[in-house]
């Protein structure tokens, strides 16, 4: 069984302990003790993966607002920054 308190290997790696973990309980084959056990475990991967998917975000809002040219340009070239003529 996976140590509870080590954090994950990766966004992926944490989505797929989740899933068996969700798979375990659903069975309804364990234990109450081991059940919340799991389910603590499961609360600390949802947390995990929430903050990944949060700071995924920002780093794309800050790509957008900097570098990214907007989708509906289909030409290719930059969007208007106000200073071309």
């Amino acid at each position: 069984m996976p140590k509870s308190a080590t954090s994950p290997k990766s966004f992926e790696a944490a989505v797929s302990e989740l899933e068996a973990i969700v798979q375990e309980m659903e069975s309804g084959n364990l234990p109450l003790e081991e059940a919340l056990t799991r389910y603590q475990r499961g609360v600390g991967l949802l947390r995990y993966c929430q903050g990944t998917l949060a700071n995924a975000e920002q780093r794309i809002r800050v790509l957008e607002g900097d570098t990214l040219v907007a989708f509906g340009n289909e030409s290719g070239q930059a969007a208007n920054t106000g200073d071309a003529e």
